[in-house]
């Protein structure tokens, strides 16, 4: 006989859950599933009886199977179960229904700044709202490209490297839907010249704006990936200190 053979012919006392018993039960035509199989092994073993006193009691006649493998699979199953009842050792037959998922807390919206200027506290608070907050975010997105063609035609022209674009853009929307959340009235569309004119880029605007855009630029120059050169970081700044005091200028009724 070879190896694999007398391997496959091991009998080993072997429980493989109530899913693989149950249909064994199934096809030795006994009306019992492993839940009361389980119950009637420990009101046995509760008594003094014996494995196979308790297992033949499971079937009125002696079970058939299309194979001897089936078969013994079968009294795999059922020793293992016992083995695991006679040692006292905890049986799970059903899928533990799972936890509930925790609910996401759902970050709010920062109270809004206006009539004043926004600081580093509403600043931090917007930022976590659009990073937590999809659907705001989509919402504020949406708004962004609606109102501010003018704004994002000139990133078009600029002659910025994708991740320049990709930066400046990113970093623009973010100004925009901080001001939209803390300025209820909302914003105006900016318009082309304030993108064109020299001296624009000198912003007198909030210092917590200023200061958030001054560190994404700088996250943007260091990098580890796309790192943006001094040449395009220069021109990236000068559009988002533009697009800054655009959008903040933009704001309606102030």
């Amino acid at each position: 006989m070879s190896r694999s053979r007398s391997k496959r012919m091991d009998f080993v006392h072997h429980f493989e859950g109530a899913q693989v018993l149950d249909g064994l039960l199934e096809l030795a035509g006994t009306p019992h599933d492993s839940l009361t199989v389980l119950a009637h092994m420990r009101q046995a073993h509760t008594e003094g009886r014996p494995s196979g006193d308790a297992i033949s009691g499971l079937f009125e006649r002696e079970p058939r199977f299309e194979s001897p493998e089936l078969a013994r699979r079968l009294f795999q199953n059922l020793l293992g179960l016992w083995d695991l009842v006679e040692e006292g050792k905890p049986v799970r037959l059903e899928e533990e229904p799972r936890a509930p998922r925790p609910k996401k807390q759902k970050t709010e919206a920062p109270r809004p700044f206006a009539p004043g200027e926004p600081d580093t506290a509403f600043v931090e608070a917007a930022w976590r709202y659009l990073e937590d907050d999809e659907r705001g975010r989509t919402r504020l997105h949406d708004a962004f490209e609606n109102k501010q063609d003018a704004l994002l035609g000139a990133l078009d022209g600029a002659g910025l490297t994708d991740e320049g674009y990709a930066v400046a853009r990113h970093l623009l929307f973010e100004l925009h839907a901080m001001l939209e959340l803390g300025w209820p009235q909302g914003l105006a569309s900016v318009a082309a010249r304030a993108m064109e004119e020299p001296g624009t880029e000198t912003p007198p605007v909030p210092a917590a704006l200023t200061a958030y855009a001054d560190e994404a630029l700088f996250e943007a120059e260091q990098d580890e990936e796309h790192p943006l050169t001094p040449e395009e970081l220069t021109k990236v700044r000068t559009l988002v200190k533009r697009g800054t005091v655009a959008l903040w200028s933009a704001r309606k009724g102030k």
